[in-house]
C-alpha cells in the first residue's frame, strides 16, 4: 500500500537551477538536432530507451527513459496511447499523469532521465516535458535490527527518499512541516532533503546546517556517513555532534522539539542535528511508557555506560596497584585464579579485550547464520578453553563478558564506549586509580567545551532551567513536560496548552 501511496503522492525530482542555469543549452525546435545531442551526450548506454513516434496530425516526437525506471504499463496506457490517438497543439492535456514538469535546456533533459523520468520531446517545441512514472523497486517497510522496541511504532525507513518522506508526513500532518530539497555530488547527483517545521526550529541552526550542506562539494554521496563527516563539529571528536536513526517516530519526535533531519536518497539512515550528550541515553520507547518504567531503563543504561567504560580499567588497576583495596576473600580468589598466568593482568586484559572486538565485529559482518555459529566458537575459545588451558584467568572472563552485555545497551554509544574503553584500560594499567580518576576529570572538562551546531553539548544538564531536566536521566510524566527544550525550540517552546506555530 505504501508503494502506491508514494506514487501518488510524490512530487517530480527538482535539479538545481541555479547550478544549471548558467550553462544551460537550450532546446531547438528541430526534433532530429535535439536527438542527436542527446544520444552524443548519453552514448555508450544501452539502458537508455530513444523511441521515435509520429501522431496523427502527422507531427514527430521523441519518448526518452532509462529501462528499468520506468512502469512501462503505466508509460504505454497513460502518455503513449493518448500520444497516438489524440491531435491538439497543447500535448500535455493528452497525458494522463500530474506529474509532469515542463523544461527548456538539454541540461535539464539530461538530468531529469537520469533521475529516472521520461522526457517527450515534440518537433517544432522548444521546450519538452519530464513525466515521473517511477517504477517502485525497493524492500518493504520493516522494523529496524538496530532499534527494535517491544512498545512503539515497528515500521522504519528503506532506501527511497519519498517512502521515507511519505512516513514523515504520515506522523506530522502539519503545513508547517517544510521539505527543502537538493542534490550533492557532482557524479551521484543525490538528493537529499532538509525538513523542520516552521514556527520550532531555530533559525539559527537552520542557517547554519543550510551553510555547511552548501560547502559540500565531492563527486558523490552515496550515504548520509558522508555528509555526516562533513558537517560534523569536531571530526575527530570520539563523540558523535550528528544523530541518526531509521526511526520515522523517532525523527518526528527530535523535529517536534525543534531540530532539523537530513534525508538522503539511497539509505534508510535519516540524520539528526543538533546531537546532544544526554540522546545517547534515550529511546523512542521511553515516551510510550509509563514514568517510571522509563526512569529505571535509563538508570540501567547509565549503569550499563559506567560499567562498560570503567570496568576493565578498574579491574587492571586494583589489581595491579591497589590490592589493597579488595575484600580479603575476593583477593585470595583472584589470586588463586591467576596463579599460573603467564601473562600480567595488563597484557591478559588486553588480549581479551581484542579478542572481544575481533568476535563482535566478525559476528556484525557475516551472515546471520555463520556470524551466530563464530559468536559460538568464539565464546568457547575465549571462555572455557582459554581458561583451562590457563592462559586467561576466570575473573577476567567475567568481567569481559559483564564489559560486553553493558556495552549493547546502548547501541548509539558503542563506538564512543570503545575508544574510552581503551583510553581508561590504558590509564589504569599505567597510573592505577589515580590515572583514572584523572581521564574522568579530563573527559568531563572536554564533553563540556564541544558544541553542535552551536549547541552546548552537555545541554540540558548544563542548564539550571527545571523544566529542561524533567527529561534527562530521569523522565518526568508527559502532562508536566509543557514546555520544550529552550536550546532546540527556539522561540516556540510551548508544547502542552499552547498554540500551533505562525
Amino acid at each position: 500500500m505504501l508503494k502506491y501511496l508514494a506514487k501518488i503522492l510524490s512530487n517530480p525530482p527538482k535539479l538545481n537551477s541555479s547550478e544549471n542555469s548558467a550553462h544551460a543549452t537550450p532546446l531547438g525546435k528541430d526534433l532530429g538536432a535535439n536527438i542527436s545531442q542527446l544520444k552524443s551526450k548519453l552514448k555508450g548506454s544501452s539502458d537508455i530507451i530513444f523511441y521515435e513516434f509520429t501522431d496523427p496530425s502527422h507531427n514527430k516526437g521523441l519518448l526518452t527513459y532509462i529501462s528499468g525506471f520506468v512502469e512501462t504499463d503505466l508509460l504505454d496506457r497513460d502518455i503513449l496511447t493518448p500520444l497516438l490517438t489524440k491531435t491538439g497543439p497543447d500535448k500535455k492535456n493528452f497525458l494522463y499523469t500530474s506529474a509532469v514538469r515542463t523544461i527548456s535546456s538539454f541540461e535539464e533533459a539530461i538530468g531529469g532521465i537520469l533521475d529516472g523520468n521520461v522526457l517527450l520531446l515534440m518537433n517544432g517545441d522548444e521546450t519538452a516535458f519530464l513525466l515521473s512514472i517511477p517504477k517502485q523497486v525497493q524492500r518493504s517497510v520493516d522494523e529496524p535490527d538496530s532499534e527494535s522496541v517491544v512498545r512503539g511504532p515497528k515500521e522504519g525507513f528503506v532506501e527511497s527518499i519519498k517512502t521515507n518522506l511519505l512516513l514523515l508526513r504520515r506522523k506530522i500532518k502539519s503545513p508547517n512541516l517544510k521539505i527543502e530539497t537538493r542534490k550533492i555530488g557532482r557524479i551521484t547527483q543525490t538528493e537529499i532533503a532538509l525538513v523542520y517545521i516552521e514556527g520550532i526550529v531555530d533559525p539559527e541552526v537552520l542557517k547554519e546546517v543550510r551553510k555547511r550542506l552548501s560547502k559540500i562539494k565531492i563527486d558523490s554521496v552515496l550515504e548520509t556517513g558522508y555528509i555526516e563527516q562533513y558537517i560534523q563539529d569536531h571530526k575527530y571528536s570520539p563523540y558523535a555532534t550528528v544523530g541518526n536513526t531509521q526511526k520515522p517516530d523517532v525523527v518526528a519526535g527530535k523535529i517536534l522539539e525543534g531540530r532539523v533531519a537530513i534525508f538522503c536518497d539511497g539509505t534508510p539512515h535519516v540524520l539528526t542535528v543538533p546531537y546532544l550528550y544526554i540522546e545517547n541515553l534515550q529511546t523512542s520507547e521511553d515516551y510510550y511508557v509509563r514514568t517510571l518504567n522509563a526512569s529505571l531503563l535509563r538508570l540501567l543504561r547509565i549503569t550499563g555506560l559506567f560499567v562498560s567504560t570503567l570496568l576493565p580499567g578498574i579491574y587492571v588497576a586494583l589489581s595491579t596497584y591497589h590490592q589493597e583495596m579488595l575484600p580479603t576473600v575476593l583477593l585470595v580468589t583472584i589470586a588463586g585464579a591467576r596463579e599460573g598466568i603467564p601473562l600480567p593482568a595488563f597484557a591478559e586484559a588486553l588480549v581479551m579485550g581484542v579478542m572481544f572486538e575481533l568476535l563482535k565485529e566478525s559476528g556484525t559482518r557475516l551472515p546471520r547464520a555463520i556470524g551466530s555459529a563464530i559468536s559460538i566458537v568464539g565464546a568457547l575459545v575465549i571462555g572455557d578453553a582459554a581458561v583451562n588451558a590457563g592462559l586467561v584467568s576466570a575473573p577476567l572472563v567475567i568481567v569481559t563478558a559483564i564489559t560486553a552485555v553493558s556495552s549493547f545497551i546502548l547501541p548509539s554509544f558503542t563506538e564512543s564506549m570503545t575508544i574510552f574503553r581503551l583510553i581508561f584500560f590504558i590509564l589504569g594499567g599505567v597510573a592505577g586509580l589515580i590515572g583514572i580518576t584523572c581521564g574522568i576529570f579530563f573527559i568531563m572538562i572536554y564533553t563540556v567545551s564541544i558544541r553542535s551546531f552551536g549547541i552546548p553539548y552537555t545541554a540540558p544538564l548544563s542548564s539550571a532551567s527545571e523544566n529542561n531536566l524533567k527529561d534527562t536521566f530521569l523522565r518526568f510524566p508527559l502532562r508536566s513536560m509543557k514546555n520544550k527544550p529552550a536550546f532546540t525550540a527556539g522561540n516556540n517552546t510551548k508544547r502542552r496548552g499552547g498554540t500551533n506555530p505562525k
